[in-house]
């Protein structure tokens, strides 16, 4: 059977070029309309704003699918947590962005400042309570991360982080960044690890998007109590690399892998 796991380099042809240009056109007509119906949403209740605006999630990957032929399926249902948990995700498309918001609901996301400044995209997105943060603050954007992502877990709120800190190529490694783990811990909150293979289909900055189905794996609940923040982001890491890898190789029947062991003076 085609496909583009592993080192397999996916073909671009009419459809594709079809496809992902109607997907984009989908995409910013969606993008404008919900920005819009934003602001008549605005004076309401979070819950309501969120239920309103999110609807441009479901509406995207439906389109996705519709336009590009490219599904999704989701390993480790039984690995969510019962409370709301920091999440840190494998980050190499625009893709997971996406899909999390169907899985963890409501969340919030850890990113930098600068999105919310985005035409139409970043005037929605304000409306969603985003843990908006300025990375040149070195200190003080971990202080803010903290106080914030507090708030957000007490009030329902999953919390989202990329803690490789942008969007990477498949295939390639990046160190974890310790905002995301050092919340976790700081509020004595379980970690859940997310991977997925978005990148071999829809490519980071990347125009197209090829036909396919993507899988994203949720991983076990890591326990923060007696965990030093260099051992939580290293099981994080462990599972999610040693994860990303096993959906590129392995068939249908996959499943999430147990959690690694760390070094325990880390």
């Amino acid at each position: 059977m085609a496909s583009h796991y592993g080192s397999a380099k996916p073909s671009v042809n009419l459809r594709v070029l079809i496809g992902s240009g109607a997907f984009l056109f989908g995409q910013v007509i969606s993008t404008v309309t919900f920005a819009m119906l934003g602001f008549a949403v605005a004076p309401l209740s979070f819950e309501r704003r969120y239920a309103v605006i999110t609807n441009w999630t479901h509406f995207n990957l439906w389109w996705l699918r519709i336009t590009c032929g490219l599904r999704h399926e989701i390993l480790g249902f039984e690995n969510i947590p019962s409370m709301p948990s920091v999440i840190l995700c494998k980050h190499e498309s625009a893709w997971e962005t996406l899909a999390l918001q169907t899985v963890f609901c409501p969340q919030s996301w850890v990113l930098k400042r600068e999105l919310l400044n985005i035409p139409f995209f970043g005037w929605g997105l304000r409306l969603l309570r985003p843990i908006a943060i300025d990375r040149s603050a070195g200190r003080k954007a971990l202080q803010s991360l903290i106080k914030e992502g507090r708030d957000r877990l007490r009030s329902g709120c999953w919390i989202v982080v990329f803690p490789e800190g942008t969007r990477v190529p498949p295939g390639t490694k990046r160190s974890f960044q310790k905002g995301g783990a050092a919340l976790a811990k700081r509020t004595g909150t379980m970690v859940t690890p997310v991977a997925h293979n978005a990148g071999d289909f829809w490519p980071r900055h990347g125009f197209l998007k090829f036909p396919g189905v993507i899988r994203l794996a949720i991983g076990p609940g890591i326990e923060t109590q007696d965990r030093s923040i260099d051992q939580i982001n290293e099981m994080a890491k462990q599972w999610i690399d040693t994860c990303v890898a096993d959906l590129r190789t392995s068939d249908a029947a996959l499943r999430p892998r147990p959690l690694p062991r760390v070094n325990q003076s880390l």
